[in-house]
């Protein structure tokens, strides 16, 4: 028993798009094919939007699932799928469009209300399924339409409530309802119309005015407003004019409300009567005729010295029995004057203020405009200053003055002037400043300033004041001499100097070492200054600096020099002797110990050829002593071998077998036969010759 399966056919019968209310068949076919003719169970399956609507079990190759009345809710797209003996295959998918929506049912809470109530109203679009809109309208004769609107995501009704305002007599209530379909969407028709009954909880209230809607000012005029009601209750009658209430009452039918007429009292007056929500009102308009004009106030000046007089006139145009009184305006109450048409009096600087008269005719008292007076007590002679107190400014900054009136009656006009130059007016009460940002170094021009106000004193000046102008300093330096080196315990002189500033200059002299320390300050009213140091010792090493400052309060350092303080002459001096007295001392043994040396490696050839040596030189000696006049005695050579052993014994030293042989040019002169040289006598090997001559001398020396 073997099968296939060829296809999976899904077919809309009569189509796939149908009308709202008409039937629908949704057939699944499964093309399958068979090695035998034997049964096989289907097992079929249908999906709407991928959930399940329809299952079947059958033997035959069809399934057919029958919708006797498509909505719109069966709208989306269809899938069948058949599974046999554990073979499962589906069909492609095919979309069911259902068009229209199933009329919406309209329900009404009350069918008849009273005016301020509310009606409750219910929609529901039966067989439809969420989400949906809803929409209601309310519609009233000879008007548009109101509607509210709805979204209801997961139920297929809607409630809302319309309020029942004044003048709704018969109203009518509809809805329809709305989907999504594809985007777009889909509307149903309207439902059936359903008919509410309005009725009045009272009636229009009724607005007079006693005696008349049209008086003269003086006149008492009467407002009555008043209702009918069906329930007294929550019941409230209120008079207002420009929203403005006049008058109200509570629980009670009739309002009443009087007044002295007055012009102000013309205008509209309304009466309004409210009951929970429900509300109605009436109109009155009233013309209140003038009485008699305004008064006017009139001054004999509006702008006065102190002690001067002033008269005040109230007067009516083309009216004069009234009661006329003249006040003067106060924050906390009008202060009464005098009860008369005329007022005069001698003001002082208290009396500035806002004048106002009052005429009373038949109890209607009305109001002036305000006159407004000014009195001005004179400007006392300004004072000109300098706002940071003392009068001088630092060069390349701005100078700020300042311009005070003590006595005077604001507004008072400030002017300042640089020279004859106007600079600056301002007007304020009792001061104003000026500042002056273009300061030259040789600017000579003092300042002034004027003062005045509307007193006919006319204006007062000041002194004038001249501003000294402070030279910031530049470049200070600083020299010494002597310059780098200078001798313990002499003198030294430092120079401190600027190229620019204003004196008095304040100099200050610094020794810098791990930390800084003052050695020198001074102010002096010159450019420099000269520090003497009587003394200088080894101490006083180390860098020095200047520092120079002004009144412009700017400190301005040099560069550092160096000065190092070293040895006196005569301290070189004793410290020089006592160095070369030992090393004199040490060459004189030395050369003490060379020539005893000398003399101890002599000694050998002497006494081998002493006898010989003594005749030859004995007679040598006597010849030359004939012949030349001039001769050195050498004593080593004419002594016998006793003596010369002992001289001998005497300068023994180190080991003669052992010592070197050096020979020495030396140029000798004619000297002295007695003279020794340094208390060392000097033995040479052969006789000096007159004048100068070269003998070599025989040295050895010891190996140490």
């Amino acid at each position: 028993q073997v099968f296939t399966f060829n296809a999976v056919e899904i077919k809309v019968q009569p189509s796939v798009e149908v009308k709202n209310g008409a039937s629908l068949s949704i057939v699944c076919h499964a093309d399958i094919s068979k090695s035998t003719d034997f049964p096989l169970k289907h097992n079929f399956t249908i999906f709407k939007d991928g959930k399940l609507v329809f299952m079947n079990v059958s033997d035959k190759g069809d399934a057919q699932h029958e919708i006797s009345k498509a909505r719109s809710s069966d709208t989306g797209d269809y899938e069948c799928t058949v599974e046999a003996d554990g073979k499962t295959k589906s069909s492609d998918s095919v979309h069911v469009w259902v068009t229209g929506m199933t009329k919406p049912i309209l329900t009404a809470e009350k069918r008849e209300v009273l005016e301020g109530e509310v009606v409750k109203l219910r929609c529901e679009l039966p067989e439809e399924e969420p989400p949906l809109y809803f929409f209601f309208r309310k519609i009233k004769m000879n008007s548009t339409p109101k509607e509210k609107h709805v979204f209801e995501p997961h139920r297929n009704f809607s409630v809302v409530e319309f309020s029942v305002e004044e003048g709704d007599n018969i109203l009518q209530f509809d809805c329809f309802g709305k989907r999504n379909v594809k985007l777009e969407l889909e509307s149903s028709e309207h439902s059936n119309k359903t008919l509410v009954t309005v009725r009045e909880p009272f009636i229009k209230p009724t607005l007079s005015a006693r005696p008349s809607s049209n008086i003269t000012e003086g006149d008492r005029i009467q407002f009555e407003c008043s209702t009918v009601v069906a329930r007294m209750r929550d019941i409230e009658i209120i008079l207002q004019k420009n929203k403005t209430i006049l008058n109200s009452v509570r629980d009670e039918k009739l309002l009443k409300y009087s007044a002295v007429a007055t012009v102000e009292d013309s205008g509209e007056y309304l009466c309004k009567v409210e009951q929970g929500r429900a509300s109605k009102t009436t109109k009155l308009n009233v013309v209140v005729s003038e009485l008699f004009p305004k008064p006017t106030l009139a001054a004999s000046m509006n702008k006065l010295d102190e002690n001067k007089e002033l008269t005040l006139s109230c007067s009516i145009s083309g009216f004069r029995k009234a009661n006329f009184s003249i006040l003067r305006k106060n924050p906390h109450g009008d202060i009464y004057l005098k009860n008369s048409r005329n007022l005069t009096m001698r003001v002082n600087v208290n009396d500035t203020g806002s004048y106002i008269c009052k005429a009373e005719v038949k109890g209607i008292v009305k109001e002036s405009k305000p006159v407004r007076i000014n009195v001005y007590a004179p400007v006392s002679k300004p004072t000109l200053s300098v706002v940071s107190g003392l009068p001088e400014v630092v060069l390349g900054k701005p100078l700020r003055l300042i311009c005070h009136s003590v006595m005077g009656t604001p507004p008072i006009t400030f002017t300042f002037y640089k020279g004859n130059e106007i600079k600056k007016t301002v007007v304020n009460d009792t001061y104003a400043t000026f500042l002056d940002e273009n300061i030259r170094q040789n600017d000579k021009r003092g300042y002034r300033c004027d003062a005045r106000n509307n007193h006919s004193s006319g204006m007062k000046t000041s002194n004038i004041l001249n501003i000294t102008v402070i030279v910031p300093i530049k470049n200070a330096s600083l020299g010494s001499f002597p310059y780098g080196e200078v001798e313990d315990g002499s003198q030294t002189s430092f120079l401190c100097s600027v190229n620019e500033g204003s004196w008095p200059i304040h100099f200050r002299i610094f020794k810098k070492t791990d930390h800084e320390v003052l050695v020198f300050e001074t102010s002096e009213h010159a450019d420099r200054v000269l520090w003497r140091k009587e003394t200088m010792k080894r101490q006083d090493t180390g860098t020095y600096y200047c520092m120079a400052s002004n009144r412009a309060n700017v400190d301005v350092k040099s560069h550092p020099i160096t000065i190092s303080v070293i040895l006196a002459s005569w301290q070189k001096g004793i410290i020089a002797a006592f160095i070369l007295i030992p090393i004199a001392g040490a060459v004189t043994l030395a050369l003490w110990w060379f020539l005893c040396k000398k003399k101890n490696a002599k000694g050998p050839s002497m006494e081998m050829s002493g006898s010989a040596l003594a005749t030859n030189l004995t007679s040598e000696k006597l010849t030359r002593q004939h012949n030349d006049g001039d001769y050195y005695s050498g004593s080593g050579y004419i002594e016998d071998n006793e003596n010369h052993m002992k001289s001998t014994d005497d300068c023994k030293g180190p080991d003669l077998e052992s010592a070197e042989v050096e020979y020495t040019e030396v140029e000798v002169s004619a000297l002295d036969p007695h003279r020794e040289i340094d208390s060392v006598p000097i033995h040479f090997p052969a006789p000096v010759q007159k004048g100068t001559e070269t003998v070599y001398s025989e040295i050895r020396k010891a190996n140490n």
